[in-house]
Formats: C-alpha cells, sequence, structure tokens
C-alpha cells in the first residue's frame, strides 16, 4: 500500500504500526510515532491500523545542548 512516511511516500507491506517499524528497520529503537496527526504511544502500535494514504510520522530522540 502507498502512505506517507515523514512527509515522503512509500510504498510497504505492513498492515500495522507496529509493523511498518520493523518493516523500516525501528524495531529494536525508541520511536515516537503519529498517525494522520494523531500521537499514537507505543502499546497501541499493534492496534494502529495502516490504510491506503495514512500519514505516518516516526521521530526519533536527539540529543543537544
Amino acid at each position: 500500500m502507498r502512505i506517507q512516511v515523514n512527509g515522503r511516500p512509500r510504498e510497504v507491506e505492513a498492515c500495522t504500526l507496529e509493523a511498518l517499524l520493523r518493516e523500516l528497520g525501528y524495531e529494536d529503537q525508541k520511536v515516537g510515532t503519529a498517525l494522520n496527526h494523531e500521537f499514537v504511544r507505543d502499546k497501541d502500535r499493534d492496534k494502529a491500523l495502516l490504510h491506503e494514504g495514512d500519514a505516518v510520522e516516526i521521530v526519533t530522540p536527539r540529543q543537544g545542548g
């Protein structure tokens, strides 16, 4: 299916947000996620279903000072 990930079009096979993170190689990282501009907690990602045209944001923590 075709979705937007961090503002870029992607063709993916995942049906849930959790599966998308695995597909994109984020399974071992601590990240923040949003689906269609709504924050999704890590414990709810397996229930967050993806649909054609959805917008997903994946944010990784950064150190700064």
